[in-house]
């Protein structure tokens, strides 16, 4: 049985290519370019800031119709975990209240607003369904056709598939079940109970709105801790120049604590942020640290042994970095792409930018992704000097 998605079947979600439904675009003349960055988020457009400033000549890539679409089709309620004033990309601080927590639109529209900002050379709509190369040139098959380029930036977000268990599939057809990607806002589940799988901090935001439209909720799985203060108190404030002092030049890949720390925040969920446990007791969420271990009879069972009679299930399961479009053995034994402060030695002329934990903490941070695309821009300038 394939069970009902929001947007998507249970088959695509587990497949392999994130666009099973797509049909390939007619074959073009291959265009000739001299770097290319796939991915307008924040990742490639502050790389493109800083090549646009050294003089070198670039295209973006960008596989949504408007830059900033990745983060509109997130949930309606989202805000950013981090205040405006570490929010901003180079040479632009994010244009709000240093106080204040962006909206998820906001961020996208600061996006878009951006790239128009320093005339960065944007193509929308065009994705890349296949990376290779070809002697020292490497070549993309896009939407647009096939281009030819010296230097390529990867910087097409830190997570782009979604994850659900295997046995998703098996789940009884009249339960709505989505995967946090899928979700918007309440109004798109039936009515009943509803179970939240994953407890990390998207997982508890989705549990806390799903409780307060008055679904009977259950979160399930370990929560990884949360911060020790509110996230939008006096004492968050005057601790966070601190915090992002040590996510930025502590938690590195230079020292030993951030060396050690990097595999387990590559692997797990993040604490409580914004929610919290206090919250999701007062909204009458249940929590259990059980996980989803199978489905019996069309319903999620734990692996404590309790059956979920639930008329809802929304997967806070996370996503996993998706490196099949890229013909290339980039991957090292973490399943990451082995590289060195974005920089892939293997291969001379290719980057990665906006992976977590990259070079820092910082590095998967709106506000310190803009360390590491300086690093990049500087070795493609010095790789390829201006003529």
């Amino acid at each position: 049985m394939i069970a009902r998605m929001a947007g998507r079947t249970v088959a695509a979600m587990l497949t392999n290519d994130p666009r099973i439904d797509e049909r390939p675009a007619e074959a073009a003349a291959t265009e000739r370019l001299e770097t290319v960055i796939v991915g307008a988020g924040q990742a490639g457009l502050a790389v493109g800031y800083h090549l646009a400033r050294r003089g070198h000549a670039f295209t973006i890539l960008e596989g949504g119709d408007r830059v900033g679409d990745v983060w509109r089709r997130r949930f309606d309620s989202l805000r950013l975990y981090s205040p405006a004033r570490y929010d901003g990309l180079p040479g632009w601080g994010f244009p709000a209240g240093p106080r204040t927590f962006p909206t998820k639109d906001q961020m996208a529209d600061y996006l878009e607003a951006y790239a128009a900002r320093f005339e960065l050379p944007v193509r929308t709509g065009t994705y890349v369904r296949r990376l290779a190369r070809e002697g020292d040139t490497y070549i993309l098959d896009t939407s647009g056709g096939v281009i030819a380029a010296d230097q390529v930036v990867v910087a097409s977000g830190t997570w782009q598939m979604p994850v659900v268990p295997p046995f998703a599939g098996e789940l009884d057809p009249r339960i709505v079940q989505m995967h946090s990607d899928d979700y918007r806002n309440p109004t798109q589940l039936a009515e009943g109970p509803a179970l939240v799988v994953g407890a990390s901090h998207s997982g508890a935001d989705v549990a806390l709105e799903v409780a307060r439209a008055g679904h009977p909720t259950v979160l399930c799985g370990r929560i990884e801790g949360q911060i020790p203060v509110p996230l939008e108190s006096r004492r968050t404030r005057a601790i966070l120049p601190v915090l992002w002092f040590l996510a930025n030049h502590v938690l590195t890949m230079r020292t030993p604590l951030g060396r050690k720390a990097r595999p387990a925040i590559r692997a797990h969920g993040g604490p409580l942020l914004r929610v919290r446990r206090e919250d999701l007791d007062g909204a009458g969420v249940e929590h259990t640290p059980a996980r989803v271990d199978h489905v019996d009879d069309g319903l999620p069972v734990l692996d404590d042994g309790r059956v979920m009679n639930v008329a809802n299930v929304v997967w806070c399961t996370g996503f996993r970095k998706d490196l099949g479009w890229i013909d290339l053995p980039v991957a090292g034994d973490d399943g990451w792409p082995e590289q060195q402060r974005g920089v892939v030695p293997r291969f001379p002329g290719l980057y990665f930018v906006g992976l977590p934990f990259l070079q820092s903490f910082g590095s998967m941070l709106v506000g310190g992704v803009g360390r590491d695309a300086e690093r990049v821009a500087r070795h493609i300038a010095d790789r390829a000097p201006v003529a």
